[in-house]
């Protein structure tokens, strides 16, 4: 005897079904664009310093002199000769007025493997060490550059009728401010109990 096995359809099996309706719709290049456009959030400018603004014009004055070397040298076949000592004295301030935010920021070059291993008394210890010899050695480099200015600092460039202490003044300024953001942020340190070299990770760049 052949037995036949009987097999269930699933209901609504063999019947064909149409598709569900689609709609588009229709978006512009425009509207596409802005999709992806975040609103940019405000502006915040309070944790900036003198310091910084100094630094972006005596950064854009050395940019534009440099500049204008190259249009008057290459364009012009008449180079302005002033233009390369202005240059070079812009870049000697920048370099003084630019390391006193550093300085504020704590993004000087620091070596911090050895705080590793020390425990955190000695750690601190060593750590305070650091900041009061840092304050006292820019205190004493603006007294040097103090000196310098009574000695040579009515002296005139090369170039251009002015005063070479117009450089000198501009490089005891980066001086002085590295040695008042030293202070405060040996201040800070003492008082938090940590140091950017003991916990490199709890510092949000801004400085003090």
């Amino acid at each position: 005897m052949t037995s036949y096995a009987k097999r269930s359809v699933p209901h609504g099996a063999g019947f064909h079904q149409p598709p569900a309706e689609e709609h588009h719709i229709q978006i512009t290049p425009e509207e596409l664009a802005h999709s992806f456009v975040e609103e940019a959030p405000p502006a915040d400018l309070s944790h900036y310093a003198v310091e910084d603004w100094a630094t972006v014009a005596l950064f854009w004055l050395m940019a534009a002199a440099v500049f204008l070397q190259f249009f008057t040298r290459y364009i012009l076949n008449d180079s302005l000769n002033w233009t390369e000592e202005i240059a070079s004295y812009c870049l000697v301030a920048l370099v003084f007025v630019g390391s006193s935010m550093c300085v504020r920021l704590s993004r000087h070059i620091q070596v911090d493997i050895l705080y590793r291993f020390l425990p955190a008394g000695p750690a601190r210890l060593l750590s305070t060490l650091v900041d009061v010899i840092r304050t006292a050695f820019f205190v004493y480099l603006t007294h040097l550059m103090w000196r310098l200015i009574e000695v040579v600092g009515d002296e005139m460039m090369v170039t251009v009728e002015l005063p070479k202490g117009l450089l000198y003044y501009a490089v005891l300024g980066g001086c002085a401010l590295m040695a008042v953001r030293s202070l405060q942020v040996t201040v800070v340190n003492w008082r938090r109990g940590h140091s950017v070299l003991e916990k490199p990770e709890a510092f949000d760049g801004k400085g003090v």
